[in-house]
């Protein structure tokens, strides 16, 4: 079987699973080998239930084809770890964690997603006893795809330039197969928060920012724990630990650092990041506080207002951001927005600005200059695990895959 048909999926947890379901429902590769590293339940067929349900999106037959959809995954060799679901094979792996020992090579692999999220760094050395990014390559991979963002333990050491990273809509064309070996997706909240700013750099009325800010109020994930846990050693944030399905628990984000990586132009505006965890199972919600400077009318009016920030979306939504921008003035909540396809969805109701003037004293005593400063906030949603992050990683690992 042809590698170009063939992909690697290390690891089985929320995003590999779900990555494993997008490209069963799209054609761009018809055989899968999913590393899963260790014995699953009683038998292959644990790992079968495992992927054929999910508690957040309900059954995969369900998700492919609808409420007309019919099971469609069955065991074909055990021992093997050979399995048949929606007419592709996937092979299931069950002995090895460390990439380099993973035998990409023999199962005609040549690009692998890493959905584990815990091999982030591009500095580190195929054969690192603990593991390694780079150890994909040495096991036959020709590109890697990492399901998060690069974090490196040389602080203040560029990224190597055979790694990259990309968001799909952003930055993607970007790819050089004969440059680029690694490759981050960077986040789900990047991912949406990415899309969010680029209509509004991209126009001259918004271009001009001075300052910017975000809060993600974003679904809890499996990094927390269901009541509360012994802190480990070293652990810095307490909060982390506590239950997740009884708090509102505060604590940080990357996305602001990983966004002045796919677009450069934010590393002159100031801009701030946090988190916020609540207890929902998906979908989430970007507050988005951005401060720019605007130009008085000669009426001593302001020149945007909150319909001109909902008409740069609308016309983004329509036009160049198709299909990963959408713009909504219905009044939804995030139920509404599970499995959603877009990488993030304006609520247009919820746009609000205004605007101040800040009075600067002039050098040389030439007097005082009146400054209009539009304040704007803006709400998107998005499906952080399928619909805004998983959908994105695809389309980001086929344009890879097509470009080797």
């Amino acid at each position: 079987m042809s590698g170009s048909r063939t992909l690697g999926i290390n690891g089985l947890g929320r995003i590999g699973k779900l990555t494993l379901w997008y490209h069963l429902g799209h054609d761009d590769f018809d055989r899968f080998v999913v590393n899963v590293g260790r014995s699953v339940g009683t038998s292959l067929q644990s790992v079968v239930e495992y992927v054929n349900k999910d508690s957040t999106y309900g059954p995969l037959h369900r998700f492919l084809d609808g409420h007309r959809g019919r099971p469609d995954i069955h065991v074909v060799d055990e021992s093997g770890g050979l399995v048949k679901a929606y007419g592709k094979e996937i092979v299931f792996l069950r002995e090895v964690r460390n990439p380099k020992d993973i035998p990409w090579r023999d199962h005609g692999v040549t690009l692998v997603v890493d959905c584990t999220g815990k091999f982030r760094d591009p500095h580190t050395d195929a054969d690192d006893p603990k593991g390694a990014l780079r150890g994909h390559l040495a096991a036959g991979a020709r590109a890697v795809v990492q399901s998060s963002p690069f974090k490196s333990k040389l602080k203040g050491v560029p990224t190597p330039e055979d790694a990259v990273m990309l968001i799909h809509g952003i930055n993607h064309l970007d790819f050089d197969p004969g440059k680029h070996k690694l490759v981050s997706a960077a986040s789900c909240t990047t991912t949406a928060l990415a899309h969010m700013m680029r209509p509004l750099l991209a126009r001259d009325l918004t271009r001009n920012m001075i300052t910017a800010g975000m809060s993600t109020v974003h679904a809890v994930t499996n990094s927390q724990p269901v009541l509360d846990a012994v802190p480990g050693a070293g652990e810095k944030d307490m909060r982390k630990k506590r239950g997740a399905m009884g708090n509102i628990v505060l604590t940080s984000t990357n996305a602001a650092s990983a966004l002045e990586q796919v677009m450069p132009e934010i590393a002159r505006i100031g801009f701030m990041a946090d988190s916020v965890r609540i207890p929902t199972n998906s979908v989430s919600l970007i507050i988005l506080n951005v401060t720019f400077q605007t130009e008085a009318l000669p009426d001593g009016t302001v020149s945007v207002d909150r319909d001109d920030i909902n008409a740069i979306y609308r016309e983004a939504a329509e036009g160049e951001a198709r299909g990963l921008v959408k713009y909504s003035e219905e009044q939804n909540v995030s139920a509404d927005m599970l499995g959603e396809d877009a990488a993030v969805v304006i609520e247009g109701i919820e746009t609000h600005t205004r605007t101040g003037f800040v009075d600067l004293k002039l050098p040389g005593g030439c007097g005082e200059h009146r400054i209009p400063l539009t304040h704007v906030k803006i709400f998107g949603w998005y499906d952080n695990e399928m619909g805004s992050y998983t959908y994105r990683l695809g389309e980001l690992t086929s344009h890879v895959a097509k470009s080797l």
